[in-house]
């Protein structure tokens, strides 16, 4: 039997409209409708048509219902025009990756979430009480993913078809989700982990207004206080900073030239005037779309890298897990931040697995 929300969610992923998978498959917009409501049951080879046009295996559409991501609990970072459908497709992603997280989770003791929650202090007391809680001090922030992953989120990467969502956040029970767009700059990418973690300390799993202009507000603003603690930042800047003076020391807390010079003006260690003056020198110098010689390094998960790599142990490969979940190898991999295994020729002929970035970090509890 097929599940027929199942169909939905494929479709969604794919970002088509029912006219659009339509004229794909050539089945008429009514009997897709009724495919999707369960009016009526698709025949087998109606079935393989749907999987060929949607790029999911036949047995995705007859597995169980699946727990879908609740839409109204989302906070999207993304642009205001952003359609709709791409909201969808990132949505469906997430509920792809939320199943893969089940499956992990069956197999592995993945951290336990560690998040309080502070809807009534202001972004930059929250910020700080995070940080309290979390052992920070005034130190920078350490890789942020990792942070997020030892505290309990669940870090997934958004898949290429989902750029234009920079990231998303989202309570699924008691479980806390970010999905990070990994095309940005390492500085940005950083950012938004903080903005995310912001939302869901401040924002919640019940809250029905975690988007809009003054929630995003909030959370850029927890998430500068998270990035630049007050202290650290008064302790090394100068009043009336230069730029090149915040261009060498944006590496001390691993943020953007745009976002120190945002706290350095919020903290008033730069005027009114001296604020529009460094943004526009910096913007000349491309750093309002970029960061020009900025970090390398992408932050990725450990989480993650460390289940494959103990999968790869007992001889489970990630085909194997993507055949589990009726899912393209592709579509786990979207979810991976790039750490999946590959298979690679030694000099003497025979094949051995590698991972294409190894993270430093303990090994997860199994």
């Amino acid at each position: 039997m097929v599940t027929p929300s199942r169909i939905t969610l494929a479709r969604k992923r794919r970002g088509l409209t029912l006219a659009e998978l339509s004229r794909t498959t050539g089945l008429s917009l009514q009997s897709l409708s009724n495919y999707e409501t369960g009016r009526t049951s698709p025949r087998s080879t109606t079935v393989r048509r749907l999987a060929e046009a949607l790029g999911f295996p036949e047995g995705f559409f007859s597995g169980h219902e699946i727990d879908e991501l609740p839409a109204e609990g989302i906070s999207w970072r993304a642009r205001t025009k952003t359609p709709p459908r791409t909201l969808d497709a990132a949505r469906a992603a997430g509920t792809l990756a939320a199943r893969l997280y089940d499956w992990i989770d069956e197999q592995f003791r993945l951290p336990e979430p560690d998040l309080p929650s502070l809807p009534k202090p202001d972004a930059e007391t929250a910020a700080e009480m995070v940080r309290r809680r979390w052992g920070l001090g005034n130190a920078a922030a350490p890789n942020m993913v990792h942070l997020l992953e030892a505290h309990g989120v669940r870090v997934f990467s958004l898949p290429a078809d989902s750029l234009e969502v920079d990231a998303f956040a989202v309570w699924r029970g008691t479980i806390p989700f970010v999905f990070l767009n990994t095309m940005k700059s390492v500085e940005r990418g950083r950012f938004d982990a903080a903005h995310e973690l912001g939302h869901l300390v401040m924002h919640g799993s019940d809250d029905k207004h975690c988007s809009g202009p003054d929630a995003e507000r909030q959370a850029n603003s927890f998430a500068s206080a998270f990035l630049m603690p007050a202290a650290s930042v008064l302790g090394h800047m100068p009043a009336g900073a230069r730029v090149d003076q915040i261009l060498e020391a944006k590496s001390i807390w691993r943020v953007s030239a745009m976002a120190l010079t945002y706290r350095l003006h919020d903290l008033n260690l730069l005027t009114d005037w001296q604020y529009r003056s460094v943004c526009a020198e910096l913007s000349s110098r491309g750093y309002r779309t970029g960061e020009p010689s900025g970090l390398e390094q992408r932050e990725t998960s450990q989480v993650l890298a460390k289940v494959f790599r103990a999968l790869r142990t007992k001889g489970i490969r990630p085909a194997d897990v993507a055949a589990e979940l009726d899912i393209a190898v592709e579509e786990m991999n979207s979810m991976l931040f790039g750490l999946t295994l590959t298979t690679v020729e030694t000099s003497g002929g025979t094949a051995k697995t590698e991972e294409r970035q190894r993270p430093a970090l303990r090994l997860v509890s199994s």
